[in-house]
């Protein structure tokens, strides 16, 4: 996913930097939709939200916060 967020910096050559940005959102925006999906296969697989917190960074209370009612 990381190459997702390089590629769309680098496709845009530096002189529009409204593109970039267009671009950037749009990465960020498919990188959410692919962490919701993880996060929910890491449920379902039955991993805890303390495990799934610590692997992205977060509390769980932020990943169940953010998607307790999904997963």
């Amino acid at each position: 996913m990381v190459d997702v967020m390089r590629a769309a910096v680098d496709t845009n050559d530096g002189d529009d930097p409204l593109a970039a940005l267009l671009e950037i959102s749009r990465a960020k925006r498919d990188l959410a939709a692919a962490e919701a999906v993880a996060v929910r296969r890491a449920r379902i697989q039955g991993y805890s939200w303390a495990e799934i917190g610590t692997l992205l960074g977060v509390t769980k209370q932020a990943m169940h916060k953010k998607y307790g009612r999904f997963a």
